[in-house]
């Protein structure tokens, strides 16, 4: 496990040296939706991520955003986002990262989120912690809503959906203390890992986009489910995470906005 750790944090690390030194550049952007974007940058993150991880693990499985995935029939399989928060890196907004994920049977066994910008690395391991820097972080002790900070997000899909998440945002403002909108999913997870963030929710993202941060946040001593309490899949498209304590009060908000 170790060796999967320490190849996820060099490759999280290699592509946050190429994010910074993009930020210099003039950078080439594409649209995969009307507001869904993609960068040179994304696209050479997640080659970088994948040369490393294949080059040292060539029978895993890859599951990458930008395409590079690998079916190997493996028991492993790395869940990549090279560059979580494209919209924010494309226009200056410094917050962005790096998610790496690994899965073994099902199961999300290694996490890394790199914030280069801060220099945060938070990474985690099934059953021995979640960290950032080096130390050992925990979930906050909110007990209540009403004193909560949380944050959400509105996915690429906002304009072509009705299950966008407005309603959910308005009930939720009514409850709780405070609620911020990151554009970085990932970012979300482990801020809520360490303590930062009370509670998330979100819809319609992707398997890179929690992966990661389900493991953070589980090994910090936090809980992560659907909207309606029931355990939560990466390949679902609800997510609901929380410091553990203010998690019921969650899901009775989301419960009524589902009817």
């Amino acid at each position: 496990m170790k060796e999967f750790v320490q190849s996820a944090e060099e490759a999280c690390r290699l592509a946050g040296k190429l994010q910074l030194e993009g930020l210099k550049k003039a950078r080439q952007i594409e649209f995969k939706g009307s507001i869904n974007l993609v960068t040179d940058v994304d696209k050479a993150c997640e080659k970088v991520i994948v040369d490393l991880l294949q080059g040292r693990f060539p029978h895993h499985d890859i599951l990458a955003e930008e395409g590079s995935g690998r079916r190997k029939d493996s028991e492993y399989k790395w869940v990549i986002d090279p560059l979580d928060g494209t919209t924010n890196y494309a226009h200056g907004y410094r917050l962005f990262c790096i998610s790496i994920a690994l899965e073994y049977r099902g199961e999300i066994v290694v996490g890394a989120v790199y914030e280069p910008n801060r220099d945060e690395m938070f990474l985690a391991e099934k059953s021995a912690g979640a960290s950032l820097n080096g130390e050992k972080i925990r979930v906050s002790e909110i007990a209540e809503l009403n004193h909560a900070m949380l944050a959400t997000g509105f996915a690429y899909n906002v304009r072509e959906t009705k299950n966008n998440n407005l309603d959910h945002f308005e009930k939720m403002l009514m409850k709780a203390q405070a609620i911020r909108r990151d554009g970085v999913a990932a970012i979300d997870l482990c801020y809520i890992a360490d303590g930062r963030y009370d509670g998330f929710w979100e819809l319609n993202l992707f398997p890179w986009d929690v992966a990661a941060g389900l493991l953070m946040i589980q090994e910090a001593g936090g809980k992560v489910t659907d909207f309606r309490g029931k355990p939560f899949d990466i390949y679902s498209k609800e997510i609901l995470a929380s410091n553990a304590r203010i998690h019921s009060e969650m899901v009775q908000v989301l419960s009524a906005s589902l009817g």
